[in-house]
């Protein structure tokens, strides 16, 4: 464990402002959710609209108060709330001598040795892992809406291209149709510019079912569709850290790890205190007589209550609490290595994205002006039709390979982002 702790070195963080942290954390995803109703118009708004609709969102606030609690228990003076004892004795029953005995007491139970402070430990070490495991909650969260924010936009712009494609077949086979009433064309031509059109339409109702079953899956996330004209606006580009460590003491999940760690750690401490039931300190008052026109005699007693231990039980309940420490520290190291590796390669592909981004575009701009030219020609009786619906064809592709790289150059940032440990912007 102490290998752990000088890998992963981080300081403690104060209770009260952990908890004022909760807090805000809560409150923030409230205020900026959209209103009932409104459509989600950009990423973080779907992003806050889906973790308010997250159980780890609605029982935040119970965590905390849980944890306020269990640290005012662990501040308390007595382990446990004191007992009242009430007992009275009589012999009515065998002989009605007038003896009477009544006593009413409190049992008071006590800490054991480190005991206490062990306690407090442990629960500022849950407050910790509570806040802890709300923040990688959210990065989940965030992770599930990136996804299919993302597709959704793929979708949407299949969808407008497919438009496009049919709205461009549709003139081009408006122009064969006159040109063949014409005589200029044959009607062949006027065949091969009808099945364009239909091509474009079977693709526009592809895209159109794409499009739907997309936007249904954003909204089985935040409630509600979204806005049919949502913005596709990519994410900044983070700044990537200089090494490792960087990374592990800022991400959410590694930080759940860690206090996950730490409340084991100090639960196996606090199990190691104790090692018995805890001791009672007993006050009693008493009154009694002895029979019929005796006086009534008063009595104070103090007693000490002593348990002895049973130490199976409680090696049992330590070594269980050691090794639930020994699990998350080796997860949180082997899960440290896999965003490291997560990271790098996010890298690499919004690199990879850029460049595919630039040939695209480069291509698109070649294609848009190519297909100009052809269709001058065309309409000049210059090219024939098959050259034309192919010009126009590896156009439609052309732009779609473009408007595909700009979603993928932008989803690959938001994976670098989610990577990082960082909530959609």
């Amino acid at each position: 464990m102490q290998r752990n702790e000088r890998l992963h070195p981080r300081p403690a963080r104060p209770l009260p402002a952990l908890l004022l942290a909760a807090g805000v954390v809560l409150a923030a995803g409230a205020h900026a959710q959209p209103a009932p109703g409104d459509a989600p118009a950009t990423l973080r708004q779907a992003f806050a609209a889906a973790w308010a609709r997250q159980p780890e969102a609605r029982s935040l606030a119970a965590r905390r108060d849980a944890a306020e609690a269990r640290r005012q228990a662990a501040d308390a003076w007595l382990a446990e709330p004191p007992a009242l004892e009430l007992s009275g004795k009589t012999d009515r029953v065998t002989g009605n001598d007038g003896g009477r005995e009544y006593e009413i007491g409190v049992a008071l139970p006590l800490w054991l040795p480190g005991e206490r402070a062990r306690a407090g430990a442990l629960a500022d070490a849950e407050a910790r892992a509570a806040a802890s495991r709300a923040e990688a909650a959210r990065l989940r969260t965030a992770a599930a809406v990136r996804e299919a924010w993302w597709d959704w936009q793929r979708a949407r712009g299949e969808k407008a291209l497919a438009e496009d494609r049919l709205a461009s077949a549709r003139a081009l086979a408006e122009d064969v149709a006159r040109r063949v009433r014409a005589g200029d064309l044959a009607r062949a031509d006027r065949h091969q510019a009808d099945g364009a059109v239909a091509g474009a339409e079977a693709a526009l109702a592809e895209a159109a079912a794409g499009l739907g079953a997309t936007a249904q899956r954003l909204r089985a996330l935040t409630g509600r569709p979204p806005l049919a004209d949502g913005a596709a606006v990519a994410e900044t580009l983070p700044g990537l850290p200089a090494g490792p460590d960087v990374l592990d003491a800022a991400h959410p999940v590694l930080d759940e790890l860690r206090d996950r760690a730490e409340v084991a750690r100090r639960g196996a401490d606090l199990a190691g205190a104790q090692t018995r039931a805890n001791p009672e300190l007993t006050l009693l008052a008493t009154r009694e007589r002895g029979a019929f026109g005796e006086s009534w005699g008063q009595a104070l007693t103090v007693g000490v209550r002593i348990p002895f231990g049973a130490e199976p039980r409680h090696r049992a309940k330590a070594g269980l609490a050691h090794a639930e420490a020994i699990e998350a520290e080796e997860l949180l190291r082997l899960e440290g290595e896999r965003l490291a590796a997560e990271r790098d390669a996010a890298r690499q592909r919004v690199d990879a994205a850029a460049a595919q981004l630039a040939a695209a575009e480069t291509r698109a701009r070649l294609a848009a002006e190519t297909r100009g030219f052809f269709d001058k020609s065309f309409r000049l009786g210059e090219s024939d039709l098959p050259t034309r619906l192919r010009v126009e064809l590896e156009a439609a592709e052309a732009g779609r390979q473009a408007g595909r790289a700009r979603i993928d150059h932008a989803a690959a940032v938001s994976a670098l982002r989610q990577a990082l440990g960082l909530l959609p912007e």
